[in-house]
C-alpha cells in the first residue's frame, strides 16, 4: 500500500497573514469596481449559508461566498469527486437576478416562503437556474443588491480597466505560493493562463528583462514592468506616432486630422474635444486639450472605436410606415428551451427571446387539466406548462428592451371552452396592452410600429363571417364556427408523430370560439393560394405562414411577386419539420424578398442565429428594421436571383485588413492548452455578394496574435448585405472550435482602425476579446 506523506500543518501566522493578503487583493479589486467599502460587497465577500431549491422534495443548505477576485461565487457541494472548477461561476455569466417568486422553480416549490427571503440567479448560457432561500430579508437583500452592483459596474468599466483586472487575477492565480512574487515557473503558468505559449528562452528573456534586482522573483515595480511589455500594443503605438508630435502628445488638431482622414469621421471637428474629455486620463494633456497614447488606446478600444457604428445603437429609422414594411424580429416554438420532440418548455424561454429583442413570439395551444389550456410541442413527449403562465411572463417582459409591438402567434388546437378561456387570460392578464380595435380607424393598410408602440397583437384564426378585423360589417351574434386547422406540428417528421396523428383522426377544421376570434385585430391566418389577382385584392390583414420550402421555392422561382406580396401583406416562415434537433435555416434569402416574420429556434446557437441577431442590432435593438425602399416600391423590379440594372444603391469595395487579435478566451478549459486562432470573414447578402475568405493560423498564441493580413470583396446589394467575422481553433485531425464571433449589416460598418467586440455562441459578449482591424469602402465605377 502506498504511503501518503501529510503535509504540514501551516503555522497560524501563516494563515492569518494569507487572509490578510486576501482582504488586500479584494479591497482592491473592490475599489477597481468603484465599490469601495460597499456593505453588500463586504458580506458576499465574507459568504453566507443558503438553501438551495431543486424541487418539491429537494431543499438543502449550502454555503455561497464571493471570492477576491470580485468576479466569481464559490458554492459548497456535497457531491464525491466534484471538481474545485465545477464549484465556481462566474458573475460575467449571470443575464439576471430576480427577487421573490419570478422563475418557475420558485413559483412552484417556494411558495411557502415569504417572497422577500427568495432570489433566483438566471445565467446567459443553458445552465440551470439557481434558486435560493436566504435565511432573513437582510441576507437576501445583500445578495441582490451586491450582485446586482458588481454586474451593473463591471459592465461599466472601460477595456482597459476590465484588461487590468483581469490580468491581475491571473496573476493571482498562478502565485502558487501566495508570497506576491512571481518565479520563472510562476510566470509560465501564468502566459499559459492568458492563452500564451512561449518557449523556455523567450520566457526567460522577459523575466531577466523585468528582474533588475537579480532575486530571482519579481515584485511589485518588476511585476508592473512585466504587465506593460505584456500589454504592449506596438500596432496602435505605430498610428499614434503618424500622428502625434513627438512629446507622447497627440494634438486636438492632429485628432481632428485622423478621425476625418482615417476614421472617415464627417463631425470630426466636433467629435475631437469630445473624444479627449471622455478617454483621456491624464489631465495635463486633458487640459491642454490633447491626447496620451493611453487615452487613444481607450478612444480605440470604446464605443467610439467600435466597428459597428454608434448612431446605430438607437432607434435611427422611420418607425412611422406600414408594419408590413419592417423585418421583425421572430421566434419559432418560443416555449422549447431545447430539441422539438422530448426537451422542456418553459416561460423562461419567452424571457430570454424577448430580452434578445424578439418581437414575435409563438404559443401552441391545447386542452389542459382543470379547463386550463397548456403549451407544449403536440403529439410529442415535451413538457407542458399552462397558458396563463405564459401571458404572465409576456406582459412582464414584452417591453422591457424595446417598446415596438410584439405579436402572439397562437397555433390554436384547443375546444371552444378553453379558447374562451384563453381569451379571458389575455384580456384580464395583458389589459391595455392587448390591442383589440384597429388604431385611429386604419382600415386600408397596417399601422406603423410607432403607433403600436407597447401594444400586444394576436395572429390567429378570425370568423369569416364575423366583423372583419378592421370593423366593416357582418354578422356579430356568431358564437363559434369551423374554420381550417393549421397544424403545424404535424408536420414534423418523426414516426412517432405520425402515429399519434393517425390514431388521433385528425381534422382539417377547428371549432373557433368568438372570444378569442375577437382579439385578432391585424394579423389574421389565411392559408395561402398563390399570390393575388390584382383585379380581386386580398384584405391587407390576411397573413400566410410558409414552411421554409415553400417559401425559399416561392423566392427562388417568383421573387419580384413575392416582394410585391410583402409590401402589404404580413408572411411569416417556420422551420421545416424534419429539423426536429431545433437547427436552423437561413434567414438571408427570404429577407432579401421582403419576407417579415422569418422566426427561427433562438435557443440553437450557429450561423443562422448570429447573422439574425447581427440583423438586428441594428436600429436600436428595437426588433423592427425597415426594408431597403426597393423592397417597398410598388413599381419595384428587384429580383435578388436575377438582379438587372435598378436603383438598388451603389456597389461598394469592402477592403479589409485584419490587424490582431486581443485576450481571446480559451476554448479547452486545460491549463496546457492554448488556441491556434485563424479569422474567417464571411459576406452574407444576394448570391453574388456570397463570399469568404480566411487569415493564416497563428499558432499558440490567443492572447495577442498578430496576422497583419488584407482582403477585398465586392458588394453589389450593401443595403441586403451583412458581414461576419468569426474566429476559430484551428485543429488539423477534427473540426475546429468555435472562439467567438461578431455580424452586423454591412451598412452598420464604421470605416478606418476600429476593434471589433467578440461574443460567445450564445450570443454574449466577452469582457475583453477582441480583433483590431483596418476597414475601407470605397464606390465602385
Amino acid at each position: 500500500m502506498q504511503c501518503i506523506r501529510r503535509q504540514p500543518k501551516r503555522s497560524v501566522s501563516r494563515e492569518d497573514i494569507l487572509q490578510e493578503q486576501s482582504s488586500r487583493v479584494a479591497a482592491l479589486n473592490g475599489i477597481r469596481l468603484g465599490l469601495k467599502d460597499d456593505k453588500d460587497l463586504k458580506f458576499l465577500l465574507k459568504g453566507s449559508q443558503l438553501l438551495k431549491v431543486k424541487s418539491g422534495s429537494w431543499r438543502k443548505e449550502r454555503f455561497y461566498k464571493l471570492q477576491e477576485d470580485c468576479k466569481t461565487i464559490w458554492q459548497e457541494s456535497k457531491k464525491m469527486l466534484r471538481s474545485p472548477e465545477s464549484q465556481i461561476f462566474s458573475i460575467e455569466d449571470i443575464r439576471d437576478v430576480r427577487s421573490g417568486h419570478k422563475t418557475e422553480g420558485m413559483e412552484k416549490y417556494a411558495k411557502d416562503v415569504p417572497e422577500y427571503r427568495c432570489f433566483s440567479i438566471i445565467f446567459k448560457d443553458q445552465r440551470k437556474t439557481l434558486d435560493l432561500i436566504a435565511s432573513s430579508e437582510d441576507d437576501a437583500n445583500h445578495w441582490i443588491s451586491g450582485l446586482g452592483k458588481i454586474i451593473a459596474h463591471s459592465n461599466s468599466m472601460n477595456q482597459k480597466q476590465k484588461l487590468q483586472h483581469w490580468i491581475h487575477t491571473c496573476l493571482r492565480k498562478a502565485d502558487k505560493n501566495k508570497d506576491n512574487k512571481m518565479s520563472l515557473k510562476e510566470l509560465k503558468n501564468f502566459l499559459k493562463e492568458v492563452n500564451i505559449e512561449v518557449d523556455d528562452y523567450h520566457a526567460k528573456q522577459i523575466f531577466q528583462h523585468c528582474d533588475k534586482s537579480q532575486t530571482e522573483a519579481l515584485e511589485d515595480d518588476e511585476i508592473e514592468e512585466f504587465y506593460k511589455i505584456l500589454t504592449e500594443r506596438k500596432e496602435i503605438d505605430n498610428i499614434f506616432q503618424k500622428y502625434s508630435d513627438g512629446e507622447g502628445f497627440m494634438s486636438c488638431q492632429n485628432l481632428v486630422r485622423f478621425l476625418y482622414e482615417t476614421q472617415q469621421e464627417e463631425d470630426a471637428v466636433v467629435a475631437a474635444p469630445a473624444l479627449i474629455q471622455r478617454y483621456e486620463p491624464n489631465e495635463r494633456a486633458k487640459r491642454g486639450n490633447a491626447m496620451t497614447k493611453d487615452g487613444f488606446l481607450m478612444y480605440l478600444l470604446s464605443d467610439d472605436g467600435n466597428v459597428f457604428n454608434p448612431s446605430h445603437r438607437k432607434v435611427y429609422q422611420d418607425m412611422t410606415q406600414p408594419l408590413s414594411h419592417y423585418l421583425v424580429s421572430s421566434s419559432h416554438n418560443t416555449y422549447l428551451m431545447e430539441d422539438q420532440l422530448t426537451g422542456p418548455s418553459s416561460t423562461e424561454a419567452y424571457i430570454r427571446a424577448l430580452t434578445k429583442g424578439c418581437r414575435c413570439v409563438e404559443l401552441d395551444c391545447w386542452d389542459g387539466p382543470n379547463s386550463e389550456p397548456v403549451i407544449y410541442h403536440g403529439y410529442t413527449l415535451t413538457s407542458k406548462i399552462l397558458f396563463s403562465d405564459v401571458i404572465k411572463a409576456i406582459k412582464n417582459y414584452a417591453f422591457k428592451t424595446s417598446p415596438y409591438p410584439v405579436i402572439i402567434s397562437l397555433e390554436n388546437h384547443c375546444s371552444v371552452e378553453q379558447q374562451k378561456v384563453m381569451a379571458q387570460h389575455m384580456t384580464t392578464i395583458l389589459q391595455d396592452m392587448l390591442l383589440v380595435a384597429p388604431v385611429d380607424g386604419n382600415k386600408s393598410q397596417f399601422p406603423s410600429p410607432e403607433q403600436l408602440k407597447g401594444k400586444i397583437l394576436v395572429k390567429g384564426k378570425k370568423l369569416s363571417r364575423q366583423e372583419d378585423p378592421t370593423g366593416t360589417n357582418g354578422n356579430n351574434n356568431l358564437e363559434a364556427e369551423d374554420v381550417s386547422d393549421e397544424d403545424e406540428a404535424a408536420e414534423i417528421e418523426d414516426e412517432s408523430v405520425k402515429t399519434k396523428i393517425q390514431q388521433k383522426g385528425k381534422s382539417d377544421t377547428l371549432k373557433l370560439a368568438k372570444e378569442l376570434s375577437d382579439t385578432v385585430v391585424y394579423c389574421k391566418s389565411v392559408h395561402f393560394n398563390g399570390f393575388e389577382d390584382p383585379s380581386h385584392p386580398r384584405a391587407f390583414y390576411e397573413m400566410s405562414s410558409f414552411t421554409e420550402s415553400k417559401a425559399l421555392k416561392l423566392a427562388q422561382e417568383s421573387g419580384t411577386s413575392f416582394i410585391h406580396h410583402n409590401i402589404r401583406h404580413l408572411s411569416r416562415i417556420y422551420p421545416a419539420g424534419w429539423r426536429t434537433d431545433s437547427s436552423n435555416y437561413n434567414p438571408i434569402d427570404l429577407w432579401n424578398v421582403g419576407c417579415q416574420i422569418v422566426a427561427l429556434n433562438f435557443q440553437t446557437a450557429g450561423t443562422e442565429m448570429d447573422v439574425y441577431q447581427g440583423r438586428f442590432q441594428d436600429n436600436g435593438f428595437s426588433g423592427y428594421v425597415l426594408k431597403p425602399e426597393f423592397l417597398r416600391d410598388e413599381q419595384t423590379k428587384f429580383n435578388p436571383k436575377s438582379i438587372t440594372e435598378g436603383t438598388w444603391g451603389t456597389k461598394k469595395k469592402l477592403l479589409l485588413k485584419i490587424i490582431s487579435g486581443q485576450q481571446l478566451p480559451k476554448v479547452n478549459k486545460s491549463k496546457n492548452s492554448i488556441v491556434d486562432p485563424k479569422v474567417t470573414v464571411e459576406i452574407h447578402g444576394v448570391q453574388q455578394d456570397n463570399n469568404k475568405k480566411q487569415t493564416k493560423v497563428i499558432e499558440n498564441n490567443g492572447f495577442n496574435p498578430k496576422w497583419d493580413e488584407e482582403f477585398t470583396f465586392d458588394i453589389e446589394i450593401p443595403a441586403l448585405a451583412l458581414v461576419r467575422f468569426v474566429v476559430e481553433d484551428f485543429d488539423m485531425s477534427t473540426k475546429n472550435d468555435f472562439i467567438g464571433q461578431y455580424t452586423l449589416p454591412f451598412t452598420s460598418l464604421k470605416q478606418g482602425y476600429r476593434h471589433i467586440h467578440l461574443l460567445t455562441k450564445n450570443g454574449d459578449p466577452y469582457s475583453s476579446s477582441t480583433i483590431f482591424v483596418y476597414i475601407d469602402i470605397q464606390d465602385c465605377d
